[in-house]
């Protein structure tokens, strides 16, 4: 993981390329070619196959094969991270910040669960650190913000940014647009609250993980839909993008992948949307929305993950549309790697292209020059 020493490289780093002339390469192209995608070999790398060796360990199945509530109740990759980390003599403690605190805030639902994540000591030159709202997976049915506590901390102590993470309503009981309002609803909260959590409110980006990265998306789509303020940046890390399965080469390669195989895919999506009609939603199906002046974007997919074709897909329709957009697609590694920096090295590069994305944007001169015309601020 980066140190406060690291983040303030990244920041400076980011700075050079404000005042430079130029192009930003990790920002100007897309890393991850048509044939390199078809050419991939999916074959784990040792320290990701340790994790899925330790989820096979702790007998976790195929989510299609399991009831609702079993997929709840089942060791997840986070247990399986903390398994091989105690199986080589290392602590399993998370990765330490500043403060942490669990809130409820107000939905359209009910109350809404966020933790908040202060990092230690702000490194930003203005005194006021950036804020990130972030936002889980767990295909709109499983998982919560203790599943999901390895990211959020990553993030923190990459960029030196509260960081806000919300849980919001799941499917079945609550079907879509569900927990898309609840986190459009935390995403308002967090422009009117960074003052008081001590953040800049003129800095405010979003992060999703999965179906989070599906919500981060829309809403930056929403957001300027609605003159709502945009976020700086979003990074969609193997996010959802459309609610079709079997029509991509990841999809057919990856049937038989954990902890996300292609079947899994219609399990969830069976269960939060009502019908075809919610899956071709713009704040669904993102791949089919209008792009045009949405928020500059980190997209970050997995080789071993059914969802990596939609991911590499939207960020290429992003770049067509005139966004800014840095992608890459990680080798030897799954679904749900990004938060395993504490077992993964991918994982703590995949958080470091994250922490450019976002730490590029939060530099008020790099944002202008970054910013689509028409974008809202």
């Amino acid at each position: 993981m980066f140190s406060t020493g690291t983040s303030l490289a990244v920041l400076a780093g980011a700075l050079l390329l404000a005042m430079g002339a130029g192009i930003d390469p990790a920002r100007d192209s897309l890393a991850t070619s048509d044939k390199q995608e078809q050419a991939m070999s999916a074959q784990p790398t040792d320290q990701m196959q340790k994790v899925l060796d330790k989820l096979e360990v702790l007998g976790v199945k195929p989510i299609d094969t399991l009831t609702v509530e079993q997929a709840r109740t089942q060791p997840t990759p986070a247990d399986a991270v903390k398994a091989v980390l105690r199986d080589a003599g290392k602590s399993a403690e998370p990765l330490p910040v500043g403060k942490v605190e669990n809130r409820k805030i107000a939905g359209p639902g009910g109350d809404i669960p966020i933790r908040i994540y202060w990092p230690q000591a702000s490194n930003d030159r203005s005194g006021t650190p950036p804020v990130v709202l972030y936002i889980h997976g767990g295909g709109w049915v499983i998982a919560n913000l203790d599943v999901y506590d390895a990211s959020p901390r990553a993030l923190v102590d990459a960029t030196g940014a509260i960081v806000v993470s919300t849980h919001y309503r799941q499917a079945p009981e609550h079907k879509f647009p569900a927990a898309h309002n609840d986190t459009w609803a935390a995403w308002q909260w967090t422009l009117g609250n960074a003052a008081s959590l001590g953040g800049d409110p003129e800095r405010i980006a979003v992060v999703g993980e999965s179906a989070g990265g599906n919500m981060a998306a829309a809403i930056a789509l929403r957001a300027r839909d609605e003159n709502v303020q945009q976020p700086v940046h979003q990074v969609l890390v193997y996010p959802v993008a459309d609610a079709a399965v079997g029509t991509t080469e990841s999809e057919r390669n990856n049937r038989e992948a954990a902890p996300l195989n292609t079947a899994a895919l219609p399990w969830f999506y069976d269960k939060y949307l009502h019908n075809d009609a919610d899956g071709k939603h713009q704040y669904f199906s993102i791949l089919d929305a209008d792009l045009k002046g949405v928020a500059p974007a980190t997209i970050i997919t997995a080789e071993i993950d059914p969802l990596r074709s939609e991911g590499v897909d939207f960020a290429k329709r992003l770049e067509a549309a005139g966004v800014a957009v840095q992608s890459r697609t990680y080798r030897g590694v799954t679904h749900e790697f990004f938060g395993m920096g504490a077992v993964l090295d991918e994982a703590k590069d995949a958080v470091e292209l994250a922490a450019v994305g976002l730490t590029q944007d939060f530099v008020p001169a790099r944002r202008q020059a970054s910013t689509p015309a028409g974008a809202a601020h």
